[in-house]
């Protein structure tokens, strides 16, 4: 009986192992630091189980302090997929928005067709006029560029008369570039610059698709050839540092995250220190979704990016919106800026019941380009924002 129950005990053990290891195989997660208080772990797809090669040697004036690591495990390898897992190649962002402009078709129902069907009448009307602006208007265009593209429309009316549906849609295409801001600088500070990484700051309120377009921004990055570590600075939802990590993963991309409820500031800092170490072109880092009526949440924004800039500047501060929020999502922008300068906005969701006329409103109102759009659920559906392309997209085809 007694060698009955050492062979049963045994046996568990050994279950209890084989359900580990699996289990730790399968998160694929290299922590970088133990120390409780800091929390910070740095995750990646684990490398196939080979014989080590020998050490690289560690880069003149490195060093791992804050991490507790040993010196010489500072240099990160770049990131090799197990047996069976291969890592996502995305293409490069050059012309995606080209390629994507079809998503728009709900918003050009609303506006391109409306208009082109009210231009292509043979003689307009005040009725006619008050239409076009009323389709504008719709379409979340705003006030001011709704009156800037009818009075540009009135002054060619005789030119609309004679028009060929072709022309038309030319001449719609035109005005509507024309106050999409064409000669904006719709650049991304993601380069390196004076020997450290180009540091990017997302930040947006809850649910207007934030961790997502962090995620798509590492792919949009990896795309178009720049090595990336992410910084998962949301620590009040496990979730979100899940989210992305997961994210990071496809495309091979290390993923610096902090413990639930820890300090936002401490993961920002950590994440681009270690950018910093390992020489990355750029460090993404995703803030919470705070709630931009509590100023207490926006001092803390402001906060993070305080604790960045000791390791290394702040080169690009995104502000996610959502596009199907219409004139509230101008009111959280507003609110952002105060906290912290906004360099570029990012507007999701433009592909479902969003009207395509936000771009020009937020543009104009708040003065701030709008840098990329999300056009739909896919990975790879994130696209720097062009306005010609843009406005075709919203005008569609005769």
């Amino acid at each position: 009986m007694e060698f009955v129950l050492i062979a049963i005990a045994i046996l568990v053990v050994a279950l209890i192992a084989g359900v580990s290891l699996l289990v730790g195989r399968g998160r694929r997660t290299l922590r970088l630091d133990d120390d409780d208080a800091a929390g910070t772990t740095l995750t990646r797809p684990r490398p196939a189980e080979t014989p080590a090669p020998p050490a690289p040697p560690v880069r003149s004036g490195s060093t791992a302090s804050g991490l507790g690591l040993p010196p010489e495990t500072l240099e990160l390898p770049p990131a090799e997929p197990e047996p069976g897992l291969v890592f996502d190649t995305p293409l490069p962002s050059a012309g995606r928005l080209v390629r994507l402009r079809s998503r728009l078709a709900r918003s050009q129902s609303s506006l391109g067709r409306g208009l082109l069907t009210v231009l292509a009448r043979e003689k307009l009307t005040e009725d006619d006029w008050e239409e076009v602006e009323e389709t504008l208007l719709a379409a979340d265009v705003g006030i001011a560029a709704t009156t800037q593209i009818v009075e540009r429309l009135r002054t060619q009316s005789m030119v609309l008369a004679t028009a060929s549906g072709a022309d038309l849609r030319e001449l719609l295409v035109r005005e509507l570039t024309g106050v999409l801001g064409p000669d904006l600088d719709r650049t991304l500070g993601t380069d390196r610059h004076e020997g450290r990484p180009g540091v990017v700051l997302v930040v947006g309120v809850n649910g207007a698709g934030k961790t997502t377009t962090v995620g798509k921004l590492a792919r949009v990055l990896v795309g178009d050839g720049k090595s990336v570590i992410l910084g998962a600075a949301d620590t009040f939802r496990a979730a979100a540092a899940d989210q992305l990590e997961t994210w990071g993963e496809r495309v091979g991309v290390l993923t610096v995250r902090g413990r639930e409820g820890g300090d936002p500031a401490a993961v920002a800092f950590e994440a681009v220190r270690t950018g910093v170490e390992a020489e990355v072109d750029t460090v993404v880092v995703d803030t919470a979704g705070r709630l931009h009526t509590k100023s207490g949440l926006m001092d803390e924004l402001g906060k993070v990016k305080r604790v960045v800039e000791k390791q290394s500047p702040v080169t690009e501060v995104l502000l996610v919106l959502d596009a199907t929020t219409g004139q509230n999502g101008v009111v959280q922008a507003r609110v952002f800026t105060e906290a912290v300068t906004v360099t570029g906005v990012v507007l999701t969701k433009l592909d479902g019941t969003a009207k395509g006329g936000i771009v020009v409103r937020v543009q104009q109102e708040l003065g701030i380009p709008v840098k990329l759009i999300g056009l739909g659920e896919g990975p790879d559906d994130l696209a720097p924002f062009e306005p010609r392309a843009f406005a075709e997209g919203l005008v569609g085809e005769v």
